[in-house]
């Protein structure tokens, strides 16, 4: 019930304070499994998202984030297990054998939809999106059946800029683009140059 609330509370919150509008410019809000992918400039950016879809779908789709930020307790603990519902990762690598794409390759298994920066690590320099890390050229081949939607998030950095408390009142919008065409053999840097220049083009020329 508390979880609930808190939902519903950061949901309202964040459309009120960003004026989030979600275009869907290239697919609809259906609920099949997606790997929605998106460019990366706020600590906003995947609650923005999350909250954005419809009710229907945020129930199956999870939020992918880093364990050694959100897994300290307290506040943050509750909010990405039982808010969020988030997937965590390991991004320190523990072993050698350790395989950071595997909770994201669970989730996908079981089902459930994710969010996903590509980038991995939010951009904070003037060109408009960093070189894409490989795991999402892993996730999507090893699950064909899941649709690959890229999403441009516009203004949540300017709404929400670097070191201050209170936001700007600047719209947000969120672009969703159409699923990523499977090509057979395609090899990894090929597919994400295509990824890369496909959320480019959700791109508003401002931004």
């Amino acid at each position: 019930m508390l979880a609930s609330f808190v939902a519903f509370a950061i949901t309202s919150a964040a459309r009120l304070l960003t004026g989030a509008r979600a275009l869907w410019l290239g697919c609809t809000a259906q609920p099949v499994q997606r790997l929605y992918y998106a460019n990366h400039s706020s600590h906003g950016d995947f609650v923005l998202l999350w909250a954005s879809l419809p009710d229907e779908l945020r129930r199956t789709t999870r939020p992918v984030a880093g364990a050694d930020y959100w897994q300290k307790g307290g506040l943050r603990s509750f909010l990405i297990n039982q808010v969020f519902n988030g997937v965590l990762v390991d991004r320190d690598r523990s072993s050698p054998e350790h395989n950071p794409l595997q909770p994201m390759l669970d989730a996908l298994g079981q089902g459930d939809s994710l969010i996903i920066f590509p980038e991995g690590t939010r951009n904070l320099g003037d060109d408009p999106l960093l070189p894409f890390k490989s795991g999402l050229y892993h996730l999507a081949k090893a699950n064909p059946q899941v649709e690959v939607i890229p999403v441009w998030i516009a203004n949540l950095n300017r709404v929400m800029p670097k070191g201050r408390a209170l936001p700007l009142p600047l719209l947000c919008t969120l672009s969703f683009g159409a699923p990523l065409e499977r090509l057979a053999d395609e090899d990894k840097a090929a597919f994400l140059e295509r990824a890369r220049n496909a959320l480019l083009a959700l791109a508003p020329e401002e931004a």
